[in-house]
């Protein structure tokens, strides 16, 4: 991961070793320069690319640092900030704008480094969540239902219907005529079960969706069971029957 940095000092010195340190940095890469932060701000608004970390001298004419990074922090992508003062007293005041971290000068490489990591670390952090965030989870193949006192693991394929008798569910299986009573509401276990591969079609009643053999009127057929549409789930049921024609 490369990111991209400004460096701004009103200190010509200071600017040319912060830029530096920067270029000689390989996850770092500098997209601007600047000698005053009225400058910066001119230059961020001309800047087409998007900028990770703001290493932003505190004392500085016209506009501080600290102005500048609350100004900046108002920007909806905006650059994490680390400090560069000679004056440790402001540390307090870096973190009130929420400073990724803070250099005292005079610091060396590898105090610089120490901040660029830890930069470097957040933006993995930010962007592995977003990721995360971004991906759906996988769909489970299974749903775990309390039988007899325990446990029992059901492959969702292996469900043909489940069927509701007052506090119970009753599942019925591809895999064995003998079904499985679980105390539960059928309202749970529509919960439980993915609407994409089952849809409740009566009171009483949830099918595997790809286990319907046939319909007929406002019934489905599922192996030898021919089970009914219930009229209050006749709407969500003829959108299913829309696409499955």
């Amino acid at each position: 991961m490369t990111l991209t940095c400004i460096a701004v000092d009103d200190e010509p010195l200071a600017l040319a070793l912060l830029s530096t340190f920067i270029e000689q940095t390989p996850f770092l890469r500098l997209v601007g320069r600047y000698g005053s932060g009225v400058e910066a701000l001119k230059g961020l608004h001309e800047q087409t690319e998007k900028v990770d970390v703001a290493f932003l001298d505190i004392q500085m004419q016209e506009l501080t640092g600290l102005e500048l990074a609350r100004v900046l922090g108002q920007q909806a992508s905006a650059p994490r900030i680390i400090f560069t003062t000679a004056f440790p007293q402001y540390a307090l005041d870096g973190y009130k704008v929420d400073a990724l971290d803070y250099l005292v000068k005079p610091f060396n490489y590898e105090e610089f480094l120490r901040a660029a990591n830890k930069a470097r670390a957040y933006a993995e952090l930010t962007n592995g969540a977003a990721e995360q965030a971004a991906t759906p989870a996988p769909e489970e193949d299974h749903i775990f239902l309390k039988v007899e006192y325990q446990l029992v693991r059901v492959a969702l394929n292996d469900i043909l219907y489940v069927e509701g008798l007052k506090d119970y569910v009753k599942v019925h299986l591809k895999s064995t005529p003998r079904a499985l009573l679980s105390l539960m509401s059928l309202r749970s276990m529509e919960e439980k079960l993915p609407a994409r591969r089952f849809l409740r079609i009566h009171r009483s009643f949830i099918v595997a969706l790809d286990k319907i053999e046939s319909v007929r009127r406002l019934t489905v057929q599922i192996g030898t069971e021919t089970i009914p549409v219930g009229e209050q789930y006749k709407e969500a049921f003829g959108q299913f029957l829309s696409r499955w024609s």
